[in-house]
């Protein structure tokens, strides 16, 4: 890569994008820096106070005398990320906003308004890009503990290959020294927590303030006994554990009926309704392209239906009217609405992802 290259760095305040401008640096670039607004001031149900992230990020441009500009997304966040929350919300399905808001936000309306006019965007994010006959594919991190590109499943060919992942083949305690050592101002600031990017929100004040509360009854599916009370199903999701308010638990979440308001649950890990060993994607998406071609109807592969260190292996298996995977294991938990993230079958590439529906 030339040194000439015009790089847009997108800083959170946190010390893995702190990090990414250091090694830019070095590396001789001058990236310029971008903080992305995406809490509206002052709103009731959020404590999402910026300031202490754009102070950070001020302070790291400045360290390394650098143009910060921040870029007020939040309008575009809530059209886009928050409705597409609440509307799965409401559907009774387990939404993941921090998978929209890397495909629609950061990468683009952050794109289209600002990341053209670079050659590439740098993130902190732990993933990392391999080419491999000319085309860029998302590829895992080092460090399997931190690994994102589940979360960034929902990107395409071309948003892949403008993005620079400098952190991506560190480990997550390298990071943390470079930054020590580096003296950066974030070097010992925790990692955040949260939706997306929203800062410290609360969940359920953000479905609580879209949604209100009904109150429904929690039932033993196996007995089919009144067990407690929710204040609506949308607070809960398949394979819950904690949150319930009962008492002689454990107790998981195992359904819902979303037109009555019930909540199902069961003591047991080993109830089988808990578990499954295939579902069905909706809309399944190929980051790069798929590199199996249409010829082949059953490929495979490793993947994640939700956001965990350890790979499932499986099958995909093409049908009419999309794919399916078929689990090697029982997988425990499997939440219609999340998206279930394909690998190849050595765990390096990440090849795309659909909603899971059953």
């Amino acid at each position: 890569m030339e040194d000439n290259k015009k790089i847009a760095a997108l800083l959170s305040g946190g010390v893995d994008s702190s990090v990414v401008v250091h090694l830019l640096c070095e590396q001789g670039y001058k990236p310029s820096l971008f903080y992305i607004k995406i809490g509206m001031d002052g709103a009731d149900y959020m404590d999402c106070s910026a300031e202490e992230d754009i102070e950070l990020a001020t302070a790291t441009a400045r360290k390394y005398g650098l143009p910060l500009e921040i870029i007020d997304l939040h309008r575009e966040y809530w059209d886009n990320v928050a409705a597409y929350a609440i509307d799965k919300i409401r559907k009774g399905l387990t939404p993941n906003p921090d998978v929209m808001c890397n495909k629609l936000i950061k990468f683009g309306c952050f794109e289209q308004k600002v990341g053209k006019d670079f050659d590439f965007t740098a993130t902190g994010h732990y993933a990392t890009t391999q080419i491999r006959d000319g085309k860029t594919w998302l590829a895992t991190a080092k460090d399997p503990l931190k690994d994102q590109t589940d979360f960034l499943a929902q990107i395409d060919a071309l948003q892949v290959s403008k993005l620079m992942f400098p952190i991506g083949h560190l480990m997550k305690q390298e990071v943390r020294q470079l930054a020590v050592s580096a003296a950066l101002p974030s070097a010992r600031r925790k990692d955040s927590q949260g939706i997306c990017f929203l800062g410290k929100i609360n969940y359920n004040d953000f479905v609580r303030r879209f949604l209100g509360e009904k109150e429904g009854p929690i039932i033993e599916l196996e007995t089919g006994k009144k067990v407690g009370t929710h204040h609506g199903y949308w607070f809960h999701t398949i394979g819950q554990r904690k949150g319930l308010g009962l008492s002689g638990g454990p107790w998981f979440v195992i359904k819902k009926d979303v037109e009555a308001n019930i909540i199902y649950v069961s003591h047991g890990y080993g109830v089988e309704t808990q578990y499954g060993n295939e579902f069905r994607f909706e809309d399944f998406h190929f980051i790069t392209e798929n590199p199996w071609g249409d010829r082949t109807s059953e490929v495979d592969i490793t993947f994640k239906i939700r956001h965990t260190p350890e790979f499932a292996k499986g099958k995909l298996i093409r049908e009419d009217n999309g794919y399916r995977i078929l689990s090697s294991e029982k997988l425990q938990g499997i939440a219609p609405g999340q998206f279930g993230v394909i690998y190849d079958e050595a765990s390096e590439l990440c090849i795309g992802s659909g909603e899971i529906t059953i």
